[in-house]
């Protein structure tokens, strides 16, 4: 008889395993809620799993989730009232197994020292993020659902951009987006929207005011829908009303070849700062470079920031099938900014680019 295939959420405990036996650790204590879900599929607030080298992992939360946890893992889970990272240590019985590794990144202080005071006493080491370094590599199931969450993503910005804009507030309009996300079909939208009109357009984070849009606006609308958990990000500006000034077509143009030219660099094995420096190169004949503020991209799953991390001083290498964003902007303040935000997935030849709305300088509104 055929085994059975390994489950996605199955698969990634064998990966860190692998990683712990590498570490000389006996398991992983995993407290990080999202770090949780990774690796069973829980979605709870509250829950902890023990992964040791070799056997059964063991599962935890408390009285309010174990049968959520029924339906959404395949693991039975332990009922624990109180410090649910020390009586997994107790009840799994590792004690005499070797160090385990914790995720000390994570854990407050009371916490840890808890652990630290266990009798009979756990030898504790450092996880080093491993749980995160997987993370970073996306298997066949993410990437499905981080295109789903992408293809909603830009089927909503059509959707808004095709209606009348001027004399709408940017609140008004950003929560009209976020409606077409989940219309679409979004479980959640993926982090509060960006949507900055005119003078606002110049900075980079700015929250929705009652400024109403304006004919000749830059539009900027940094945004995402989220699906079973993955976040899509994607930025895009547009001209309200009437053809753009030279100015914005000088700005979104430099910004659109630079954004380019970072898509074209990210592949396996690329250095996160060289990807970053290329889009600063292509920047920097336009006299435009200083203008761009921020780092080039970061990571996008689970969380919609997590490694790796692209900028000037990042140390890391792109691997194979890691999503990113690719995101520069020009920022002049008082006038207004653009930015052309991607979510991709890494190869070892050209990313697939998974938010697929256009990039040029469109007329709207």
């Amino acid at each position: 008889m055929m085994s059975s295939p390994m489950s996605s959420h199955a698969s990634r405990r064998a990966r860190l395993q692998s990683l712990a036996r590498d570490r000389k650790c006996s398991a992983v204590l995993v407290s990080d809620v999202v770090n949780v879900r990774y690796l069973t599929g829980f979605t709870g607030s509250n829950a902890a799993v023990l992964v040791p080298v070799d056997g059964e992992p063991v599962f935890a939360t408390d009285g309010r989730y174990t049968e959520q946890a029924r339906v959404e893992t395949e693991l039975e889970p332990v009922l624990v009232k109180g410090d649910l990272a020390a009586e997994l240590l107790r009840q799994a019985g590792v004690q005499a197994g070797g160090p385990v590794a914790v995720e000390t990144h994570v854990l407050t202080h009371d916490t840890y020292s808890r652990l630290r005071g266990l009798d009979p006493p756990v030898e504790l080491v450092s996880a080093s993020r491993a749980v995160e370094e997987l993370r970073a590599v996306k298997d066949v199931a993410e990437v499905a659902s981080l295109r789903a969450a992408c293809e909603i993503s830009t089927a909503a910005l059509e959707l808004l951009v095709s209606e009348p804009l001027v004399a709408r507030s940017e609140r008004e309009l950003a929560r009209r987006l976020e409606a077409y996300l989940l219309d679409l079909g979004a479980e959640a939208v993926g982090f509060d929207t960006i949507l900055a009109t005119g003078p606002h357009s110049s900075v980079p984070h700015h929250s929705p005011t009652d400024r109403e849009v304006a004919v000749g606006d830059l539009l900027k609308i940094d945004f995402g829908a989220r699906v079973d958990g993955y976040h899509a990000d994607c930025t895009r500006t547009f001209v309200v009303g009437r053809e753009p000034a030279d100015w914005q077509r000088e700005v979104h143009a430099a910004v659109e070849s630079a954004q380019a030219r970072g898509v074209a660099h990210a592949r396996a094995g690329a250095k996160t700062k060289d990807v970053d420096a290329a889009v600063r190169a292509s920047l920097s004949p336009t006299g435009y470079a200083d203008r761009f503020v921020h780092g080039l991209g970061h990571g996008v799953g689970l969380q919609i920031h997590e490694d790796p991390q692209l900028g000037a001083t990042t140390t890391g290498t792109l691997a194979d099938r890691a999503v990113i964003t690719i995101e520069p902007g020009v920022y002049l303040p008082g006038r207004g900014g653009v930015r052309i935000e991607d979510t991709l997935v890494v190869t070892d030849g050209a990313p697939e680019v998974l938010t697929t709305a256009t990039k040029e300088l469109r007329v709207v509104g």
